[in-house]
């Protein structure tokens, strides 16, 4: 079950030698403060070209932005948790700043979802979502 679709954005010479950390990163986080299940992880990384990645003046080639997709429900706290974990863990694991990381958390209904041939509002969950 796909409650979560991350995408990761950054410069192509920066992000591809650090997928795999960054991904175990980013799932450690949403496993401790958004309780997804540990077997469930769907990344995609969008390597870009310097020339095709824009971004303000005070961010450096680390620069990197977080897309999160998820059903709604969880709470106000569990958001701020999960950010304030990726920041510090990308931080500390991966040495890129807090200031060269942007995360954005979209949530949508389960019935906007389409997922194994039902509307994710049909679909028997075996995990929590109201965290």
């Amino acid at each position: 079950m796909r409650m979560g679709q991350i995408k990761i954005y950054g410069v192509k010479e920066r992000l591809n030698p650090i997928k795999e950390t960054l991904s175990n990163v980013i799932h450690s986080c949403m496993v401790e403060a958004l309780e997804f299940p540990s077997d469930k992880k769907f990344h995609r990384f969008f390597p870009m070209d310097k020339e095709d990645f824009y971004f303000a003046s005070g961010r450096t080639e680390a620069y990197t932005v977080i897309e999160v997709s998820m059903f709604e429900g969880r709470t106000v706290e569990a958001k701020k948790q999960i950010l304030k974990l990726l920041f510090e863990r990308i931080n500390s694991e991966l040495s890129i700043s807090p200031q060269d990381v942007e995360i954005t958390i979209f949530e949508t209904p389960k019935h906007n979802w389409g997922i194994r041939g039902l509307p994710g509002d049909e679909l028997a969950l075996n995990y929590k979502v109201n965290v």
